[in-house]
């Protein structure tokens, strides 16, 4: 199969290897993966914090870039939801019958939805010997609704010791725009989050979006405890000891 991947803009600024391991696990699946040279941000940013007409226009490129492509990956579930879920209102509040037809012309894939739906596989034959707790993000928990996917792929990994995460459908406190104009309630909700992961005694927090990870990264940093963060497509992607 040809696969298209969209890279989000912020992966693609301070998480690039989210990107390549996405890439690298789906060649070692077999499928060919290109990469749209024209793709840039889908609009998420802008259309949560009112820039309606700006995210009309990157909906309207992100489209165009894509258009054509019999499918689409995102290693982001806030980009995949972005698409499939705004997109639709983004053109009625534009007025776009154009940008409405486009975005429903797009096949775009959060990627454990892609791998456990499309491709029907669980074991993606990796290994990755260490005990990793997963964070289910907002938008793959309550806007894509992806479930138990991610931790179905987890369970399969060669090595992985897969820990329960406390009051995991919890929000990190992250939000995008959130975390910066509330950030004493944003600073509130990650000190849970973090007192949560620590508790299970997990040497890595993964989850599907790197926004997240990045927020929660932040706060156990400061922390010191030991526990790094990793994107699913980059344990998926691990074949040996790291």
């Amino acid at each position: 199969m040809r696969v298209a991947l969209s890279v989000a803009c912020f992966d693609d600024a301070l998480f690039p290897d989210t990107g390549k391991a996405a890439a690298v696990l789906l060649e070692r699946l077999g499928h060919e993966v290109v990469f749209p040279p024209r793709q840039t941000c889908c609009g998420q940013i802008h259309w949560t914090a009112g820039y309606h007409r700006e995210a009309a226009g990157l909906a309207r490129s992100y489209a165009a870039a894509f258009e054509g492509c019999e499918v689409v990956v995102a290693p982001s579930a806030s980009c995949a939801a972005t698409v499939r879920d705004a997109y639709p209102k983004i053109a009625r509040t534009a007025r776009d019958p154009g940008l409405a037809r486009a975005a429903e012309g797009l096949a775009v894939h959060e990627l454990s939805e892609f791998l456990v739906d499309v491709l029907g596989v669980t074991d993606v034959g990796a290994c990755f010997p260490h005990r990793v707790t997963y964070h289910p993000s907002c938008q793959s928990l309550r806007v894509l609704g992806v479930g138990d996917r991610p931790l179905r792929l987890l369970r399969a990994v060669k090595g992985l010791d897969l820990v329960e995460l406390p009051a995991a459908d919890e929000c990190c406190g992250f939000g995008g725009a959130f975390a910066m104009k509330n950030a004493d309630v944003s600073v509130a909700m990650v000190a849970d989050k973090v007192r949560h992961v620590r508790d299970t005694g997990a040497d890595v927090v993964c989850a599907v979006d790197d926004a997240c990870l990045a927020h929660i990264g932040g706060a156990l940093s400061r922390l010191r405890g030991g526990v790094r963060t990793m994107h699913l497509a980059e344990i998926l992607a691990e074949t040996g000891p790291s």
